[in-house]
């Protein structure tokens, strides 16, 4: 891959690479991202899911879904975070926080709605998602 990123789970078994240009970088502040991640925000890079490779250790990969919206990946040797599938949006996740040389440039904050922290950086707040992902598009105040 070329202009490739790597990233991997917490204890390396799991390796992965991110090619081209995300879809879409920023904040997501829904209940399941908050409670899956354990902190109140989750950073999340968007990729098609032909830029996303596992490259060592895809049987060491569980999946875990608790809707049809997001089938979410780890490492079944350290429960490292990895990456979410996103059939209905046509995306998938990689958390930003395990491609520690991913330029990350936040473009929004997504279900803002749902915060537990306000945050005020400038960046739209959305109610849900992007009209062109699926959701309504609204924004929220800051």
């Amino acid at each position: 891959m070329s202009n490739s990123i790597k990233g991997s789970c917490f204890c390396g078994a799991v390796q992965l690479e991110v090619s081209g240009e995300p879809a879409a970088m920023g904040y997501c502040h829904c209940g399941d991202c908050r409670h899956w991640s354990a902190g109140p925000i989750n950073a999340f890079s968007l990729w098609a899911p032909e830029n996303v490779k596992v490259t060592q250790g895809a049987d060491q990969i569980d999946t875990y879904n608790k809707t049809e919206n997001s089938y979410r990946k780890w490492c079944k040797q350290c429960g490292g975070h990895l990456f979410s599938e996103h059939p209905g949006m046509g995306l998938t996740d990689v958390y930003a926080s395990i491609l520690p040389d991913l330029d990350f440039k936040p473009m929004m904050h997504v279900f803002y709605g749902e915060k537990m922290v306000s945050v005020k950086d400038g960046l739209p707040k959305l109610k849900d998602v992007p009209a062109e992902m699926g959701g309504s598009g609204d924004t929220l105040p800051e």
